[in-house]
């Protein structure tokens, strides 16, 4: 993670990338966002690569809270009449 860090911090000179060694604690990242939000995504047990595609998925973020939709349950009721019998 070393040698893609800097080059993700290169790549986007809009972040502000700071890395500090907490002891007794597992790796995460902290996303703050302007609208003064923040988002903390674990990184245990990733591999380099699923952490940088963690980092870009926090950098493309909005900082909005997470909002559960609210669907329709549809059912379906299914009776075919054929004269009058019922199938």
């Amino acid at each position: 993670m070393e040698s893609e860090l800097p080059t993700f911090k290169e790549k986007n000179p809009q972040l502000e990338v700071v890395t500090e060694l907490i002891r007794g604690q597992h790796p995460h990242l902290k996303g703050f966002y302007k609208n003064k939000n923040e988002r903390v995504v674990c990184v245990k047990n990733m591999t380099p690569e699923d952490i940088l595609l963690s980092a870009t998925r926090l950098r493309n973020a909005l900082g909005r809270k997470v909002v559960k939709l609210k669907t329709r349950h549809v059912t379906k009721h299914l009776v075919c009449k054929v004269h009058g019998q019922l199938m």
